[in-house]
């Protein structure tokens, strides 16, 4: 009766570190999984917080600015954003954040 007392509990304490071992490597693939997503979300922020940064300078409406006088001084900065942008979105495509 021992002896068979004694099979079944080593048998539990098996199930249980397979169920413990199980629940870890869960646990780090949804880790993993997490910060996957953070990159991502990480990378998109950095690559819209270019255009609201110039955004935000061309919103405060100096006077002394020079591509203001021009005629494609718009284009120009837009063409700046854009290259930005793009720049950034390449780094972070190779960086396999995206």
């Amino acid at each position: 009766m021992l002896d068979h007392v004694r099979r079944v509990e080593a048998m539990v304490g098996g199930l249980r570190d397979v169920i413990t071992s199980v629940f870890e490597a869960s646990n780090l693939l949804e880790q993993q999984r997490q910060g996957t997503i953070t990159r991502q979300l990480a990378a998109w922020a950095a690559i819209l917080a270019v255009p609201t940064a110039i955004a935000g300078i061309y919103g405060m409406n100096f006077e002394n600015m020079p591509e203001l006088k021009t005629s494609y001084g718009y284009f120009v900065v837009l063409g700046v954003i854009a290259a930005l942008c793009a720049l950034l979105y390449v780094r972070f495509k190779r960086a396999k954040w995206l």
